[in-house]
Formats: structure tokens, sequence, C-alpha cells
């Protein structure tokens, strides 16, 4: 499929009646990476949007399966793609040797997880081996954010776009974004549509903007709500990733796509 976008993105630039030429530093690989992110959203949120009715066909425990099939790989390809090309195009900027910079990196990027990674879900749940449920939240970090995976997916953006400099890690970055905007939009619809007055209730009383909720008065931080094993499971996850991260680098490089 990848060998499918260079070879139409080469036809339609220089044998098509209205071609135009690209310049130098657009690389194919930046439009491979939007198509691989537009497949990845139109498969994970198609499968979102169907999920009653598939729960109905084929069952919560198979159904949630079959998403976890469908979406892990392509996101694994996403993953393996952004490292192998992000120096790819122009560089923007160079700030890897100046100081400090590396570790707002990665603050910013653990910071990122514990928003990118909710807290409120149940494990049991996510591996199919209790009976996978659409649950309603209004505690904990949804306090903060009613989208969490919003603000911890531009966090990661700007830290990784911060660090790298080049247009490919703009552009996936900008997509990343964009794609999550619209996850905002499409979360909320699926559930007013499962939940009606009681989802519409609670987003009367949060807010997608981190921190407005609390800001304005129609939320509460409690910091207790925040001492939970799956906050100290997210840190020990970022402290293996730190030490993780050169093998993983070696490694995804190796693979060739």
């Amino acid at each position: 499929m990848l060998a499918f976008f260079p070879q139409a993105l080469f036809f339609f630039t220089h044998n098509h009646p209205f071609s135009f030429p690209l310049p130098q530093w657009l690389t194919v690989s930046h439009f491979i990476m939007l198509a691989l992110i537009l497949t990845f959203a139109l498969l994970h949120s198609g499968l979102a949007a169907l999920r009653m009715w598939g729960e109905r066909i084929i069952g919560a425990r198979l159904y949630r399966l079959l998403f976890a099939a469908v979406s892990i790989p392509m996101a694994t390809i996403l993953i393996i793609y952004f490292v192998n090309h992000r120096y790819d195009g122009l560089v923007l900027w160079q700030l890897q040797g100046v100081r400090g910079v590396r570790e707002l990196v990665w603050l910013l990027s653990a910071i990122s997880f514990l928003f990118l990674y909710p807290a409120t879900f149940n494990l049991l749940e996510i591996a199919a081996v209790a009976k996978p449920e659409v649950h309603l939240y209004d505690t904990g970090i949804i306090r903060i954010t009613r989208h969490p995976q919003l603000f911890g997916q531009t966090i990661w953006c700007i830290a990784h776009t911060l660090w790298i400099g080049t247009t490919f890690t703009l552009f996936t970055s900008l997509a990343l974004v964009a794609y999550h905007l619209f996850a905002v939009w499409h979360g909320d619809y699926r559930l007013t549509k499962r939940y009606g007055e009681a989802f519409l209730k609670i987003k009367q009383n949060t807010s997608v903007i981190p921190f407005l909720a609390i800001l304005d008065g129609r939320q509460k931080l409690e910091i207790r709500e925040f001492i939970r094993p799956a906050y100290l499971g997210v840190l020990i996850f970022v402290i293996l990733f730190w030490q993780l991260h050169p093998w993983l680098m070696t490694a995804t490089a190796k693979v060739n796509i």
C-alpha cells in the first residue's frame, strides 16, 4: 500500500494536465504520512461510530478485539513511519544543542502521557477480559479537560516538533491535532447519542479547554482523585520509556517502511 502513494503522487505532479512542480523539500513522505493518518482516522473513528451496532451483532468482547486488531497495527505503522522519516523535508529550526531543550521536551512528553492516558480505563475491559463498557466520567482529569487526549496529543506534538524542527514533523503534528479536534466533536456526538441528558449535563459542567471549567467555577480540582495506581503506572512507563528510547529508535530504524 505504501508503495502506491509515491507512484500516484509522481503521476499527478508530472503527467496530469494541471500538474505542478513540488518544492524540493516537500518529499513524498509528507503525503504518505498524511495519508496514513487519514486512514487511521477513518478506521479508528469509523469503528468507534459503529460500536453500538457491532456489539449487538458480535458482542462487546469480540468487537473490542476487532477494534484493537485494526487500530493497534495501524498505530504501530504510523509510529514506525514517523520515526524513520522524522528528519525529512526542510529543517525549520535546530534547537537540539540548546541547553535545557532536551529536558523541556522530556518534561512535556511526560505530561502529555498523563493526559493521553486519562487514568479512567479499566485494564480488564481494554483486554476484553471483562465486558467492555462505555463509561461516563466527570471526575479526575475530566475536571481539567473533557478531552484529555486532545490536550495530551497537542503537548506531545509541540514537544517533538520543537525538538526535531522539520517540515515532516510539523505536517505530522498538525494532522494529528486536526484529527483529535475532529475526535472532540465525534466523541461528544457519540456520547450524546448513547447517554442523552446524562452526558449533556457532564458536558455543561466540563470544558474542552484545559482548566477553563475550574477557572469559571463549574468544576473544582480534587487532588485526591489523582492519587491512583494508574497515574503511578504512567510515571513508571515514562521512566522506562526514557531508558528504552535509544533502543526503540534503533529497532524502529531496522523496519523498512
